[in-house]
Formats: C-alpha cells, structure tokens, sequence
C-alpha cells in the first residue's frame, strides 16, 4: 500500500491533468479500494455544467470499470483544501458499502493535508443499506 505522501503527489500530479475550462478550478482525485489498488481521476468541465465529472466520481468510475467496488479511502488535491460536493459525497457512500471512510484533503504541492471522513461530510446520507455490500450479478 502506499504511504499517505505517495498518495497526496498522485493527487496533486492527476490534478494538473484536468480540463477546468470553465472554472479554473482543477480537482485531482485518488481513491485506494479496499484490495489496496489506486485509481486517480481529475475534473472534467463541459459548457453544459450539468456534463461536469468531478475528479472523485472519476476515480470511483476508474475503480468500477477495474472490477474494483469498494472505497477504502479518498484523496484530494485542490489549490485550497476543497472538499467534495454532496453528489460526489452520496458516490462515495454508495462505494464504501455504508462504511466509513478516511477522506484526506491537500493543497497542490507540499505534503500538508487535513483529514476528514465521509460520515463528518455527510452525516445522514441516503442510503437503502441493509445488508453487506455486494456486487449485484
């Protein structure tokens, strides 16, 4: 498994990766599955806002089209120490199987971070859990 650090500089390098046209505002994203596998996604901006794929759901995307389905922890690189937005929050529920998860926030360089978890961000998320997670076959 990789270290905390190794972690913050793939955030902070995918970050640079993303197409934040609109905003300016670019989003690096490293989610670590519970087998321990990373997969990394950046914001990806449309004219139409709607479009927009936040850089979280595009690493829990990355980690789904890898057979991958359960998040064990989050990272996330901005200029300021942003958190995810609510729908990238629910994603994130949805993947950690009702669990929750460690979710550490950094700037874009520096080893600096702030740790939160998914259950301080969203305390009452939606949610039809009543059973383990599974994958639906």
């Amino acid at each position: 498994m990789m270290s905390r650090e190794a972690l913050i500089i793939e955030a902070q390098k995918v970050r640079f990766n993303a197409y934040a046209k609109y905003s300016g505002y670019r989003v690096g994203a490293v989610v670590v599955s519970s087998s321990g596998r990373i997969f990394t996604g950046c914001n990806v901006e449309n004219v139409s806002f709607g479009a927009t794929i936040c850089a979280e759901r595009n690493a829990i995307a990355a980690m789904i089209a890898a057979g991958e389905i359960k998040v064990a922890e989050l990272v996330i690189a901005t200029v300021d120490f942003g958190q995810p937005c609510g729908m990238c929050l629910q994603v994130l529920n949805e993947f950690c199987g009702g669990e929750d998860v460690a979710i550490l926030l950094c700037k874009e360089s520096g080893n600096a971070y702030q740790e939160t978890s998914l259950r301080h961000l969203l305390p009452h998320p939606f949610s039809t859990f009543a059973a383990p997670f599974e994958r639906e076959t």
